[in-house]
């Protein structure tokens, strides 16, 4: 990952543990009264399932670019300051952070409000693939995301 610079908008990729507060921190500009941070994590059940662990691919050329474009009409479209967006990609147990979204605003209704559509967009937009390692199997998970990650293939 690239290091942290402060108060700027920052979109990464890595497969290191991933460090919520440390993320958070960096979009923290002095004019800003909130920041709302997502923290995805590894859950151990699924519709029912049993997860064992998962595992992240992405294009990573292309997601950052789309995150990217994500951050840039989030800001067009909510009064926000500042985001981060990290990924985790590789093998991830229960508990292990996947995903950070850090969104700072001036007041708290913007930066809740385009964090929620962020995390939403990522999922249908940003070629990142889940594979959900069960008990009893494993399957990979395409979310909302694949209609548009084969447009962006084709591009």
């Amino acid at each position: 990952m690239a290091k942290p610079t402060l108060y700027q908008d920052f979109c990464e990729l890595g497969t290191e543990l991933l460090d919520v507060g440390q993320i958070a921190r960096r979009v923290v500009p002095p004019e800003c009264g909130a920041t709302v941070t997502l923290d995805g994590y590894v859950r151990k059940f699924t519709n029912g399932r049993e997860t064992l662990h998962l595992f992240y691919e992405a294009y990573e050329s292309m997601a950052i670019k789309e995150m990217q474009k994500l951050v840039e009409q989030a800001k067009r479209e909510f009064d926000i300051s500042n985001v981060g967006i990290v990924h985790r990609l590789g093998r991830l147990e229960i508990g292990e952070t996947s995903v950070v979204i850090s969104v700072a605003a001036p007041h708290r209704k913007a930066a809740f409000d385009a964090c929620e559509w962020l995390i939403r967009e990522l999922k249908r937009t940003v070629p990142i693939w889940k594979k959900e390692v069960y008990v009893d199997g494993e399957e990979w998970i395409e979310g909302d995301s694949s209609a548009e990650t084969n447009r962006l293939l084709k591009q």
